[in-house]
């Protein structure tokens, strides 16, 4: 590579002490000019979007998550107000928390458990490990983010004891998502055991009206915070969803939202090469050729930012996992992501990387400013850990550009709330401007959807079988004969499932059979 090319493909911008470089990204000679047409167009539908219009067609919704660090940019005054307001309420509320005068019943709130999935749990863990500290953190926090009963019992006791100085924030758009309301039935218990009352502990984040709304007020919780149709739940990160934890914990969050502005400003140019927004997005497209045909692996060298590759799960592969375009016609697109963080990686995969399948190009994330505290030589040579961590970096990239393996760099100056803001600002436009060049609506998830009515689906079967088990008494049955009995033949396997696992937790009162091969088993009530 030479000189000139890497000057030719790396953008600085001072004033964010922000770079990009893109010099091993294979782009033919003519790549930039080919698509200036569509990335031109991708500019007008982003102004289009952030001023109003109906950007998620599929659900007739606007797309707002670029007002919420700019709310001037709102379409009107209500949605203004209602902006700043929340910002409003969650200063208040984190200083009443911050400093007793909203305490739990056992006194001041030590502890915070955050209920929720996807993004109302992907963004708060992300954003709390790259910014949490010892010396700043005001509150510990603890996740109910899977129905894993198991997990949600080591959480627990983890807060043995300590439930009355906890505050738990239940957060969830519909009010019904099933995850979230099983963690919240959960708490409950666990509070209601410990002869506490959940109300005098709870904050709500949730859509107005909504079934979570409804019982927080009907409950008297503490507090009840807005999630608006407009914000997605992989864009929520700087909405109430994100910003309260972030407060609570003595994260500056008008930092975060100034640094996504900054950002948000930046990737508004509409001169391509002064964008970084459109260079990821026009490097992803060549380097998929905008089919999704390579993974995007996330390799930060910050122990900080090891979560940012699943935080980037969900933003990028919901947002443009899509079986159709927007035209209806079949596209199957997407990109997967997968990460660890550097150096860690040159210890799991990169030996694949290299040698392996050519079916990944890297984001490498590099951060300038090593520690706060001085560095100590840990060689003859009087180099540092963090010569280390550089040299492992640009090591492992020039080893994958030698087998012609591209890669990005983006280099921050150091980790602090203005730079995280950025880094997910930089993220979500780069997301809406791939999605226009492939002709696809990032902003709603069918997928999802589908995946919660067979979940409905198969808990209604369960339902039924426990029924004709019942009504069979301690006679065992086959899980083909409960097919039958049940009507649905052709579901033999699920049944099997199903009660396989009952048949391991007593309290079911099913059990199996002894001395048959497991696909053989029968099942019976008792």
């Amino acid at each position: 590579m030479t000189w000139k090319h890497f000057k030719d493909h790396y953008l600085h911008l001072a004033s964010l002490d922000f770079a990009l470089d893109y010099s091993r990204i294979q782009f033919e000679d003519d790549f930039f000019e080919r698509h200036e047409d569509s990335i031109q167009d991708a500019f007008q539908a982003m102004r289009a979007l952030e001023s109003g219009s109906i950007a998620n067609p599929d659900e007739n919704r606007q797309v707002g998550h670029y007002w919420l660090r700019n709310p001037e940019l709102a379409p009107d005054k209500g949605t203004r107000d209602a902006i700043e307001k929340m910002l409003e309420s969650i200063e208040s509320i984190a200083t009443a928390v911050q400093s007793g005068a909203c305490a739990g019943e056992s006194g001041n709130f030590e502890n915070l458990l955050i209920i929720g999935i996807g993004g109302s749990a992907l963004g708060p863990q992300f954003v709390e490990d790259a910014l949490g500290s010892p010396n700043t953190k005001r509150i510990q926090t603890y996740y109910f983010d899977n129905t894993d009963p198991d997990g949600m019992e080591r959480t627990l006791e983890h807060l043995d004891g300590a439930l009355g100085q906890t505050l738990s924030v239940v957060i969830s758009k519909s009010g019904g998502t099933a995850e979230t309301r099983n963690g919240m039935l959960e708490a409950q218990n666990a509070y209601r055991s410990a002869g506490l009352n959940f109300a005098k502990h709870a904050i709500a984040i949730t859509g107005e009206n909504s079934k979570l709304d409804m019982l927080a007020r009907e409950e008297a919780w503490l507090y009840r915070l807005p999630m608006w149709d407009w914000v997605g739940g992989r864009t929520s990160e700087l909405a109430a969803v994100g910003l309260l934890p972030a407060a609570l914990q003595g994260i500056d969050i008008r930092a975060l939202l100034r640094g996504a502005e900054r950002m948000d400003a930046a990737t508004r140019v509409e001169e391509t090469r002064k964008n970084p927004a459109a260079i990821l997005a026009l490097a992803w497209y060549s380097a998929t050729g905008g089919r999704g045909e390579k993974d995007m692996v996330i390799l930060p060298y910050k122990d900080r930012l090891v979560l940012f590759s699943k935080y980037l799960q969900q933003l990028v592969m919901e947002s443009l996992g899509k079986e159709f375009d927007l035209d209806g016609s079949p596209v199957n697109q997407g990109i997967a992501v997968y990460g660890n963080k550097g150096s860690t990686d040159q210890h799991a995969y990169v030996q694949q990387l290299r040698e392996g399948v050519h079916n990944f190009f890297v984001t490498f994330i590099e951060v300038l400013k090593d520690r706060t505290g001085e560095a100590i030589a840990v060689d003859a040579q009087g180099n540092s850990t963090g010569d280390y961590l550089q040299g492992f970096y640009l090591g492992t990239r020039e080893a994958l550009y030698e087998k012609d393996r591209e890669s990005l760099t983006v280099t921050l100056l150091e980790i602090n709330p203005q730079t995280i803001g950025q880094l997910i600002a930089l993220f979500e436009r780069a997301v809406g401007l791939y999605a226009h060049l492939i002709h696809i609506n990032a902003y709603h998830q069918p997928g999802v959807e589908a995946g919660k009515k067979a979940a409905s689906s198969i808990l209604q079967l369960k339902q039924d079988i426990v029924q004709i088990l019942k009504a069979n008494g301690p006679r065992p049955l086959s899980a083909e004969a409960i097919a039958e009995a049940s009507g649905k033949p052709n579901v033999s396997e699920l049944i099997f499932k199903l009660l396989y696992r009952l048949a391991h937790n007593p309290s079911t009162q099913i059990h199996i059979s002894e001395n048959t091969a497991s696909t053989d088993a029968q099942f019976y009530y008792q």
